[in-house]
């Protein structure tokens, strides 16, 4: 009954690290959430989540259980621990005792750190789709090594979560990539939208052609230091100086010599 308990936790876990499409998300607090989880499914004191990028540490979020613990712990891998060790080989850190670790001179930093934490074992798996790795899983136990054939499930809950989590962070960046392009193209569709207006408008108001008004507003925008789209905007809302913008067709770009019916964009 205990499995099937913690393996119903685990789904629903699973189903809430995928939920990184809410307008509220904050990556952070996400990490931090799935930390809890590690927390809660593996009698853990605490769990972090370290994203790296280039090889160096870039964000860091704990588990609200010892949340402090939990961060001091990633910090203290700066210079090397189960989380770059498994973010380096792109497989999990099994199971390992502090103390052996410490004897054996492997990760002295972190291990010293852990020590004075009371923490007795820790493990790492990594963050991971497919091939690209996006960092690593840090779980931080105040119990020996389990010699139970439930040593290899722990790590495999941990690893399921792992995945989910970067799944969903990756999720989350290609959906906020496509938003922004999707806002770029809206934008410049607009902008192309009110240059054509503001043309047009002046084309009526001066009995000229589209391109002599084209002519002028670009003309104005260079002489003003002021981008295309914010003149046309100024001429819709009524806010450009007509003569000044008439002059531009009266001088030309190459001066007064310029003839108003010259067509040239």
């Amino acid at each position: 009954m205990r499995y099937a308990t913690r393996e119903f936790r685990l789904a629903s876990a699973l189903v809430e690290a995928a939920d990184t499409l809410t307008e509220d998300f904050d990556a952070t607090r996400y990490l931090q959430r799935v930390s809890d989880h590690c927390v809660e499914l593996l009698n853990a004191r605490a769990a972090g989540v370290m994203l790296i990028d280039g090889g160096r540490s870039v964000s860091l979020a704990a588990s609200s259980r010892h949340e402090q613990l939990g961060l001091d712990l990633l910090e203290a891998q700066h210079d090397g621990g189960p989380c770059l060790e498994s973010y380096g080989s792109g497989r999990p850190v099994p199971p390992v005792s502090i103390r052996v670790a410490h004897a054996a001179a492997r990760w002295p930093d972190f291990t010293e750190r852990a020590l004075r934490h009371d923490i007795v074992t820790t493990f790492a798996v990594p963050l991971r789709i497919r091939d690209q790795l996006l960092g690593a899983l840090n779980v931080f136990v105040p119990t020996p090594p389990s010699r139970h054939v439930d040593a290899v499930p722990e790590l495999e809950v941990a690893q399921a979560l792992a995945d989910a989590a970067a799944l969903g962070l990756q999720n989350r960046r290609t959906c906020t990539r496509y938003r922004t392009l999707s806002g770029q193209l809206q934008e410049a569709l607009s902008s192309r939208i009110r240059i054509e207006q503001a043309k047009g408008m002046l084309a009526e108001r001066w009995g000229v052609s589209a391109d002599q008004a084209f002519v002028a507003l670009r003309q104005y925008a260079r002489r003003h230091r002021l981008a295309l789209d914010q003149v046309a905007g100024m001429v819709i809302e009524g806010a450009a100086v007509d003569a000044e913008l008439r002059r531009e067709i009266d001088e030309g770009p190459e001066g007064p010599a310029w003839s108003p019916g010259h067509q040239g964009v």
